[in-house]
């Protein structure tokens, strides 16, 4: 694969709802935007050389559907000449964004309405118009791989305080090839965006916003693109000290200082690279589910297990913990009810194929993955892929929930609970990806 001289381009735009709506990412309570804490936005980034161009685009959101994707991607490839297969369009995941997807194991509560179609479309149409202006502002550039660790500052393993995690924020530090101005960077660093929690009823990408607005100002002229990693079991839960914008400020600021001090490090820029990409699409079959019986035997034990630590003053991460684990058997008496009516068997058919996407930038790869997978997948890659290999996700598409550990899947517990697919869907993504990356790192596969 023959380095060429690389170009890219970047673009924004404001995806703000600009009336109040719900807030997706706690479906349990009633929560409806009073206003804007910062702004939600489009972000996009075009690579290209004279034989392939990549484009990715980050949107704050909680998810994106796959059809949706698709048609976003359709009206780009008719006014572009970037293929659909490499377009990635991914959420940040933010709790405190728009409703996009219908999700079947929030069915049955009343807090959660459909998703607003004008708002689907507006989406749509700001992600479109986002790409054209990143490929049309795309300029001769260099590029640098950079790796920071942020252990300790963001969160860790929600489940198990000594369980995996992934400290490492990869990302691409593009600038310009003639004045050396920053024009892009972009991270790939997984964590859930859930410093602000229910009672927030602002409109915020969490603590990625104050991420990216440090690194903007640090490097003026850059615009981040931020992608969210492997981050089903990852959260924030055991390092903050309230859930506030202010502490969101805290954190975010401070993953921003470290990714900085890591992006002043790079020397080693490159003008001519290698860009490729390539796609494929798995088989996946959901699970089923328990009988109501079963469903609401499970829900009465973990109510009684929450209202227990509550009474014995257990510690906030317990605390949480239990209450989500509420929160999964609602969801799973709600999962067994569609079993009964056939809603289950639908949406399981209709989710049987999956998308997994993969990209080599110079020595950096991203592979990009549909849903909320378990780190232990993420890593799992990382140790046998190429060296500096992230995998994106909630990327392309959802899978309605979690993709979790068999470990995890044994235990039960609010994630496990609400996974339409089983344990073993993640290997089959971990085995696709490998190929995909091989393929990309010794030039048999070219972009497609």
């Amino acid at each position: 694969m023959q380095p060429l001289p690389l170009h890219a381009g970047t673009a924004r735009s404001d995806i703000t709802p600009t009336k109040p709506c719900f807030l997706v990412g706690y479906p349990h309570v009633e929560r409806t935007s009073t206003g804007t804490h910062d702004p939600l936005f489009a972000s996009a980034l075009c690579l290209k050389n004279s034989e392939c161009a990549l484009l990715f685009i980050s949107l704050d959101i909680l998810f994106v559907t796959s059809d949706w994707v698709q048609e976003c991607r359709r009206r780009i490839s008719k006014l572009s000449p970037i293929p659909l297969a490499q377009i990635l369009i991914a959420a940040t995941h933010t709790h405190s964004g728009p409703l996009t997807a219908e999700i079947l194991a929030w069915k049955d509560d009343p807090t959660v309405p459909p998703p607003d179609p004008a708002y689907i479309e507006f989406l749509c149409e700001a992600v479109c118009e986002t790409a054209l202006r990143a490929v049309k502002a795309c300029i001769p550039a260099e590029i640098a791989t950079v790796v920071a660790d942020v252990r300790g500052i963001a969160g860790g393993n929600r489940i198990d305080p000594d369980g995996a995690e992934d400290p490492r924020a990869g990302m691409l530090f593009i600038r310009s090839e003639g004045s050396g101005e920053p024009i892009a960077i972009l991270p790939v660093y997984g964590m859930h965006p859930t410093v602000l929690h229910e009672d927030s009823t602002h409109f915020s990408a969490d603590f990625i916003a104050f991420t990216r607005s440090h690194l903007e100002g640090a490097f003026p002229g850059a615009t981040v693109v931020y992608l969210n990693g492997v981050c089903g079991n990852q959260s924030p839960r055991r390092v903050v000290n309230a859930q506030t914008f202010a502490e969101a400020g805290r954190i975010g600021m401070a993953l921003g200082i470290k990714m900085e001090d890591a992006l002043r490090s790079s020397t080693h820029f490159q003008k001519c690279v290698p860009l490729a990409s390539a796609v494929d699409h798995i088989s996946i079959c959901g699970r089923s589910f328990p009988t109501v019986e079963e469903a609401r035997s499970r829900l009465d034990a973990a109510r009684s297990r929450y209202a227990e630590l509550k009474t014995r003053g257990a510690g906030h991460s317990e605390v949480r913990t239990a209450e989500c684990t509420v929160f999964g058997a609602e969801e799973v008496l709600t999962l067994a009810k569609a079993e009964v009516s056939g809603d289950a068997e639908s949406v399981r058919l209709k989710y049987n194929k999956a998308e997994v996407q993969a990209f080599r930038i110079s020595d950096f790869y991203i592979a990009a993955w549909p849903g909320e997978f378990f780190v232990e997948y993420g890593l799992e890659v990382s140790r046998s892929g190429p060296e500096f290999t992230f995998v994106c996700t909630i990327a392309n598409g959802e899978l309605h929930g979690y993709v979790v550990t068999p470990e995890a899947e044994a235990l039960g517990g609010y994630e496990a609970q609400m996974s339409l697919f089983p344990a073993s869907t993640g290997s089959l993504f971990v085995e696709c990806t490998l190929r995909l990356l091989r393929n990309l790192a010794t030039g048999t596969t070219r972009s497609s």
